[in-house]
């Protein structure tokens, strides 16, 4: 009998679990063929989250959960997940209900079929702003557009991944983790499947745009090296009109006599230098941060209990 894990990770969700518990119950009933792991990663949650957790645990055997010691981030959260399901394929889904369990059914058809990665593909995003869905959908373009594999567009970590992409995703440990990205990286037979996102249950999203822009600088400068190449253009075509400046301004002032003016076009041109220089630093600045967080070679979370026994 094949085992399906299904990965949820938790931060503050104590008031969705009770409402997405009693779903993932049906859909394991309905597939009686095959045996069954619920995997939540309660990652720091401030609220009761772990106390449902260790309820649900009590009443049934088939609910495993990883308590990391502190907030890790969804991530290193899912980090977690992955090193601890047990199943022959695993379901990565959201506890806020905006990822429909129902769909599962399908994904599981797919991949018996032989697809080892199943992605559910939104056709709405449901209650978001409108800005937020521009500017998501923007960020995949700029991601696609400087990358050298397809990043796919309004698609999720919903979605179901065999052992082989499991044991793939468990050999990247980077820190630094875009997720969304390695599932491109890592190649493997791949089938999307589209779905109407439905708006979040209960609780209160945990992602603020801060938090959103802070991602999508994790997520390009994790897969491409792109902007340091358009710093380096930027800078050798300023350099170059600048060049071609001061030589016009030489023979103006050798030709006709005329002493050097422009005050104002001065200091213009020496703040946009200096602008540029210090957008190429702050360019720099990000890959150097980055390797100095991967030279640390800390663990990505630290466990504090699974199942109700201390790590």
């Amino acid at each position: 009998m094949k085992k399906i894990s299904i990965l949820i990770p938790c931060y503050n969700e104590e008031q969705s679990l009770p409402l997405l518990y009693p779903e993932l119950v049906k859909l394991m009933d309905s597939e009686p063929n095959y045996e069954w792991e619920l995997m939540f990663v309660n990652d720091g949650s401030r609220d009761n989250t772990l106390t449902v957790l260790q309820q649900l645990r009590g009443q049934d055997q088939r609910v495993n959960y990883v308590d990391l010691s502190r907030n890790f981030g969804k991530e290193a959260a899912m980090l977690a997940g992955f090193d601890h399901v047990t199943g022959d394929c695993m379901v990565i889904i959201d506890a806020d209900l905006q990822h429909p369990p129902k769909l599962i059914h399908d994904m599981i058809h797919l991949w018996e079929q032989g697809y080892d990665d199943v992605y559910a593909k939104r056709k709405t995003r449901g209650k978001e702003s409108w800005l937020r869905k521009r500017l998501s959908l923007q960020f995949y373009k700029i991601l696609q557009s400087s990358s050298r594999f397809d990043v796919l567009q309004n698609v999720g970590d919903f979605r179901l991944l065999d052992r082989c992409c499991i044991n793939a995703l468990k050999q990247m440990r980077e820190s630094e983790r875009y997720t969304k990205g390695m599932y491109s990286w890592i190649g493997f037979r791949k089938k999307d499947i589209e779905f109407e996102q439905g708006d979040r249950q209960a609780g209160k999203s945990s992602w603020n745009y801060k938090q959103l822009f802070s991602f999508a600088i994790d997520g390009i400068t994790s897969f491409t090296n792109v902007p340091l190449r358009i710093s380096t253009i930027v800078g050798f075509i300023v350099s170059l009109f600048a060049f071609l400046y001061m030589i016009y301004v030489f023979i103006k002032a050798l030709i006709y006599g005329d002493p050097v003016q422009g005050y104002p076009t001065l200091v213009i041109l020496i703040l946009f230098l200096g602008g540029i220089q210090l957008l190429s630093l702050g360019i720099i600045g990000e890959y150097i941060g980055r390797i100095y967080n991967e030279t640390k070679n800390r663990p990505d979370y630290i466990v504090r209990e699974f199942n109700g026994k201390k790590e």
